[in-house]
């Protein structure tokens, strides 16, 4: 183990008192108070026999001492930082500028973002084949598989069937109808009445272009038929709102 070793302070030697140069000292300090005092006076003297003059002649003193005052420069800069980037003085680029760029570039995504153009299928325009396709294509979107299109004559009430990422039995029932045309209770009883039983679905779904009535929307809530309207079916289709099954 070394043992660290202090060196020892040379002694710092007192000058001696010296007598001669405290009297020097304060004969110099009364000589310059009795020659200000004199210049005072001799300058109230000519004031009083020259005002006009004196006041010229302090008024141009005063400009002058505000001159050079405002003349100094301020902050770091006056005392010649090294310009180097990291070197005492060196002025840093402001934290308003960065805080201008980001808003700048904040606002230039969001125009880009309003340029982008979202096309929605008009899906009202669709006959009924087409329509269940458009949906049965959103849900594999989605992440669906066995996504199977099953609507026709014969089927029991459900126009697609799939299998959702989660493992869980996805029945749809699809109704393309105008917006003037609601969604009443019958469509829904027909529905709930084969989605669980015969086509064992976890998540019945009915989806239409149009909306639903209220005797419809009641029946809905107590099988567990989640409602699907025209408005509910664009934000899907844009991805602004949920899925069905979510």
């Amino acid at each position: 183990m070394v043992t660290p070793i202090r060196r020892p302070r040379p002694a710092t030697r007192r000058p001696a008192f010296s007598l001669r140069q405290l009297t020097l000292c304060f004969g110099l300090i009364a000589i310059g108070i009795v020659g200000i005092g004199l210049m005072l006076r001799t300058g109230l003297d000519s004031a009083a026999r020259h005002p006009v003059a004196s006041l010229v002649v302090v008024t141009a003193v005063a400009a002058l001492v505000v001159r050079i005052a405002r003349s100094r420069p301020r902050g770091s800069a006056s005392r010649g930082g090294d310009p180097r980037p990291g070197a005492p003085g060196f002025a840093e680029e402001s934290p308003l500028v960065e805080v201008e760029n980001t808003e700048e570039a904040e606002e230039t995504e969001a125009v880009e973002a309003a340029e982008e153009t979202v096309y929605v299928a008009d899906y009202a325009a669709m006959d009924a084949d087409e329509f269940e396709n458009a949906v049965a294509a959103l849900c594999e979107r989605d992440g669906c598989v066995d996504v199977e299109v099953v609507g026709g004559a014969n089927d029991l009430g459900a126009d697609i069937v799939a299998t959702t990422s989660d493992g869980r039995t996805l029945v749809v029932q699809c109704k393309r109808y105008a917006e003037s045309h609601k969604v009443g209770s019958q469509d829904l009883q027909r529905f709930g009445g084969t989605c669980y039983t015969v086509h064992g679905a976890d998540i019945a779904a009915l989806v239409t272009t149009s909306t639903f009535t209220d005797p419809a929307i009641e029946y809905a809530e107590q099988c567990g038929i989640l409602c699907f309207t025209g408005t509910e079916l664009t934000a899907w289709a844009t991805g602004t709102g949920l899925a069905p099954w979510e």
